[in-house]
C-alpha cells in the first residue's frame, strides 16, 4: 500500500471517530461544559416566591389575620423591633425572627402621613419604629413578667384580659432618627419606666435640670408629626401612640393572637 493510500484510509478513520463522537453527545470536557449550562438554567427558572419563602410563623400569622407591613407603605421609615432583641425591659426576645413591624392597614396610612409631616417640617428627621402589633400572647409574657403591685403595672403594661391598643394593631413605639437610622436624644431609653419618660412631667424635668430643653424638643417633634396624623398620646411613655382608642380598636377590629 503506498503511502498516499495510507494517508486516505488515515483520515477517513478521523472522520468516522469524529462523526460518531457528536452522536454520542461530545467530548467529556464538551459533555460537562453543556450540564452546567442545563443546570444554570434550570436555576434561573426557580420562581421567587420559593426562592425567599416567609419562613416566621408569626409573620405569617400576622399576614393572615390582614396586617401589613408599615415599609410597604412607606420604606423611609426605619424598623427596630426592641421586643425581637433582648434591648427591652424583659430582657427577653419574644418575637423571634420578626423583624417588621405590621399594623392594621389604615393605621399604616396615618404613620405614612405623619412620617411625610415630620419630613416636610424636619427633612433630617425620620421615624425608627421600636414596636406595633402586639399579638396577645405575648402581651401575657410582658405583664407576668412585672412583679408591681396592680395598680403600678398597668402605668406600663396594659392587663392581657382587657387588653392593649397594641393587640389590635392600632398602637405603635417608635422614636426620631436621623436619616442615617441613628435615634435621637429624647432624654430617656425606650421602655424607661419612671417619671423621666413622663410627657406630662417634661416641664418639671426641666425645671429640676433632669431633662434638657433640647431634650424635650425632640419630643415635641416627635408628638406634634404624630398628632397631625391623628394619633393621640399617653401620659406615662414619650414614645406611645395610640391610632384609636381601645373601644374604637376593638369595634373596628380582631383582637390578634
Amino acid at each position: 500500500m503506498t503511502v498516499l493510500m495510507k494517508n486516505f484510509f488515515t483520515k477517513i478513520i478521523m472522520v468516522c471517530c469524529c462523526v460518531l463522537i457528536w452522536r454520542c453527545g461530545g467530548a467529556p470536557e464538551e459533555q460537562a461544559a453543556a450540564e452546567v449550562e442545563t443546570d444554570s438554567n434550570r436555576q434561573t427558572v426557580v420562581p421567587p416566591a420559593r426562592a425567599q419563602p416567609v419562613t416566621d410563623t408569626l409573620e405569617q400569622s400576622l399576614i393572615d389575620q390582614g396586617l401589613v407591613n408599615i415599609q410597604t407603605i412607606d420604606s423611609t421609615i426605619f424598623v427596630e423591633l426592641k421586643y425581637s432583641t433582648t434591648d427591652n425591659f424583659v430582657g427577653v426576645d419574644v418575637y423571634g425572627d420578626l423583624a417588621h413591624c405590621y399594623l392594621q392597614p389604615e393605621v399604616a396610612r396615618m404613620l405614612a402621613n405623619a412620617h411625610r409631616f415630620l419630613k416636610a417640617a424636619h427633612p433630617a428627621y425620620r421615624f425608627l419604629v421600636y414596636d406595633g402589633v402586639r399579638p396577645l400572647r405575648v402581651q401575657y409574657i410582658l405583664w407576668n413578667t412585672l412583679d408591681d403591685p396592680y395598680e403600678q403595672r398597668i402605668k406600663y403594661v396594659a392587663d392581657p384580659k382587657e387588653g392593649s391598643i397594641h393587640n389590635y394593631g392600632s398602637a405603635i413605639d417608635l422614636t426620631l432618627a436621623d436619616t442615617s437610622g441613628k435615634p435621637v436624644d429624647m432624654g430617656t431609653p425606650y421602655d424607661y419606666f419612671g417619671p423621666l419618660a413622663y410627657p406630662v412631667m417634661e416641664d418639671d424635668m426641666i425645671d429640676r435640670e433632669q431633662l434638657t430643653r433640647q431634650q424635650v424638643q425632640n419630643r415635641l417633634v416627635l408628638r406634634a408629626a404624630m398628632q397631625k396624623a391623628g394619633f393621640s398620646t399617653i401620659t406615662s411613655e414619650w414614645w406611645h401612640f395610640n391610632a384609636f382608642s381601645r373601644a374604637q380598636a376593638q369595634a373596628r377590629y380582631k383582637m390578634v393572637e
